[in-house]
């Protein structure tokens, strides 16, 4: 099969997962259960959430040196995308007082998704050549942010009047159209994207290999620093990535705190956000292949600093929206140059293991730090100065970034970049 059909074929599950963060993470499951399941009790909504992260976190790590011992990536990633589907579908019964349930629900289901995320990223650098994970990667990101849109749209549809005795209804019908959703638009990958042909010696002790394999990657990264350029790029996305999903969790609390946004301006800021992120990871994608994600992370960065400086300055709803407009350019780029500067550093037969420290550990630990800081801040000040504390972690991830070696890229013609 053509690379060109792969990568499409690829790029269509984060076209489907995205049906599941959207949905479930984002816009309805959280309201639904926080306001009407819990009556209220936003944070069994936010241990909820935790506890599925902290999960991942531990288990990311272990499974993906599991994966690559036994070269089952795809296996892992079905059996982690099955029981998200399944468990989405299932929150259709989660109705006014089942809080127990829709928790357990929720946990099992974020950490399937989350955890997919592991197997799914690390077949990058199998599909394409390095010279091309920029582009490739942005694509991924692209459809995602696309998927999200067209799920979005057809919720909308199936909605109706928030007045309709039925409405409640059809809200956790939505969980159910959410988990189709998925389900479709991931079958392509499983058929028609294929392991890479290695074959592994290992065949017993799988579980203890694989604990072992990510304890002793641990101790070469960070104790041993065999692989310093990862140590220093894990830290630099630990540290911007949690201001990243502190920004992503705060935006509609402070537009509608401080700048007493309507809900309807609100959801026409997250489509702001949505569309100009398609934008930016296609064409940051691209871009980067040219200057090298590091370079591409660099100027995201800034970008991010820019937008801190606007929500501060700016107290008018439209200097909000255009703040949301560069967010969104920033959100994109961010994490598919990120996702192809780890696969270019990601040594050959250890993609799984490493993507496990980069999705797992790295990725869902870093969502706790930030919004913890940001709480206090903002309790002690105001909002304002908030969004200040957070922008010192995309300075700090900016200036340990810079301290990364890249390796050269060699492209098949002989051109080294």
């Amino acid at each position: 099969m053509k690379n060109k059909v792969r990568i499409f074929f690829w790029t269509l599950f984060d076209f489907a997962r995205t049906a599941f963060s959207v949905i479930i993470i984002t816009v309805i499951y959280s309201k639904y259960f926080s306001n009407y399941v819990t009556g209220g009790k936003v944070w069994l909504w936010g241990l909820s959430v935790s506890v599925s992260m902290i999960i991942t976190a531990l288990l990311s790590p272990p499974l993906g040196a599991i994966a690559d011992v036994s070269r089952n990536r795809k296996r892992f990633l079905l059996i982690f995308t099955s029981v998200t589907i399944l468990c989405t579908a299932l929150m259709f019964n989660v109705q006014k007082g089942d809080i127990i349930l829709g928790m357990v629900l929720f946990i099992i289901a974020n950490v399937g998704y989350e955890g997919g995320v592991v197997f799914y990223d690390a077949f990058l650098p199998n599909i394409t050549e390095k010279k091309n994970l920029g582009r490739v990667s942005g694509y991924g990101f692209a459809m995602g942010y696309l998927g999200a849109l067209a799920v979005l749209l057809i919720i909308k549809l199936l909605l109706p009047p928030q007045n309709s005795a039925d409405y409640y209804f059809y809200i956790r019908l939505s969980f159910v159209v959410a988990a189709i959703f998925f389900l479709v638009f991931s079958i392509p990958l499983f058929l028609f994207v294929s392991e890479p042909d290695v074959k592994s010696k290992l065949r017993k002790g799988l579980i203890k290999n694989g604990i072992q394999k990510s304890v002793d990657t641990f101790k070469a990264i960070f104790f041993h620093q065999k692989y310093p350029s990862v140590s220093r790029f894990l830290l630099a996305f630990f540290l911007y990535n949690d201001a990243i999903i502190t920004i992503i969790a705060f935006a509609s609390i402070f537009a509608s705190g401080l700048l007493k946004m309507t809900d309807a301006q609100i959801i026409y800021f997250f489509i702001i956000v949505q569309s100009t992120s398609i934008f930016g990871a296609f064409i940051f994608g691209i871009i980067s292949d040219h200057i090298g994600p590091k370079t591409t992370i660099s100027i995201t960065l800034v970008i991010w600093l820019i937008v801190i400086a606007g929500a501060y300055i700016d107290k008018s709803i439209v200097g909000f929206y255009i703040v949301g407009l560069l967010a969104g350019l920033s959100i994109g780029s961010s994490q598919s140059c990120s996702r192809s500067l780890m696969a270019l550093l990601t040594p050959k037969e250890r993609e799984a293991e490493f993507f496990g420290f980069y999705d797992g550990l790295f990725g869902k630990s870093s969502a706790v730090i930030g919004p913890l800081v940001y709480g206090i801040v903002a309790n002690i000040s105001n909002q304002r100065f908030a969004v200040l504390a957070i922008g010192l972690f995309f300075l700090a991830g900016l200036i340990i970034l810079q301290k990364v070696e890249v390796p050269k890229i060699t492209s098949s013609n002989g051109i080294t970049a």
